[in-house]
């Protein structure tokens, strides 16, 4: 039974990444703690960052095969945020568990807000990578890496909208494009905690395996539903601000 629970926990981390390139680690921590049963917040963290990272890549390889990948931006972007990433991990790391569930809490809330405003239809689908994008692909890799790595997220809500800021693509390519830096940040902060001996691997290797599946899913079906991804968006905000409440009131009630 913990195991087929951690398999449909991955599944739904996995269906989330694949469909709108985020909310991976924003549901894959507390599912850990409150349905997997993991006791440690920082274990929990550690053991997601590395479950998210490689359904990310699983998620990349499906959006590429789309066409829907820009890698020049991509790799701009991985490289700054993982700088960010090993930083901010390493902060994070040295904050009291129970503390760092509550903020991770407030992220979320304020993730679901985000996602409630409409994302614009538009962009550049034939986007090429030049000194200006670049250093705006830097700057906000750098910034985004270091909240992921802080929280353990993989950062998918934060990359998406950054990388279209930052270079103009449409949402569809910036959420292909997206998995390459929830797979590096992720791996990145996963490996800082396994350093630690926070990272537990059979949990982690049954949350990948759900994880693929669910995947799989939900690259196919973000090539469908782009027309209704904003409604998808405002459903998903929903279950990030019933679960945040949740984690809040856990983390305030406990001594």
């Amino acid at each position: 039974m913990h195991s087929l629970l951690a398999m449909l926990c991955g599944s739904l981390v996995g269906f989330s990444l694949g469909l709108i390139g985020g909310g991976g680690s924003i549901l894959a921590v507390p599912l850990l703690i409150y349905v997997v049963g993991v006791r440690s917040p920082h274990v929990a963290i550690g053991t997601s960052a590395l479950a998210v990272g490689i359904n990310a890549l699983v998620n990349l390889f499906g959006h590429w095969r789309r066409g829907n990948v820009n890698w020049a931006c991509a790799a701009v972007f991985a490289a700054a945020g993982v700088l960010g990433a090993y930083a901010g991990s390493s902060l994070g790391k040295l904050v009291d568990g129970q503390k760092l569930l509550i903020l991770f809490a407030l992220v979320m809330l304020a993730v679901g807000a985000a996602m409630l405003r409409p994302r614009a239809s538009g962009g550049d689908p034939g986007v090429r990578l030049v000194p200006r994008i670049a250093v705006r692909l830097f700057s906000l890799g750098f910034l985004t890496g270091g909240i992921s790595g802080f929280f353990g997220i993989g950062g998918g809500f934060l990359i998406v909208p950054g990388i279209m800021f930052a270079s103009g693509m449409t949402v569809l390519d910036a959420i292909g494009s997206s998995l390459l830096s929830v797979a590096a940040f992720g791996l990145t902060t996963a490996a800082n905690y396994a350093s630690s001996g926070l990272v537990d691997w059979r949990i982690a290797l049954e949350f990948i395996a759900g994880g693929a599946l669910g995947g799989w899913l939900g690259v196919a079906l973000a090539t469908r539903l782009g027309a209704h991804k904003h409604t998808l968006s405002v459903l998903f905000a929903v279950v990030v601000f019933a679960v945040a409440a949740y984690m809040l009131a856990r983390a305030l009630r406990a001594p």
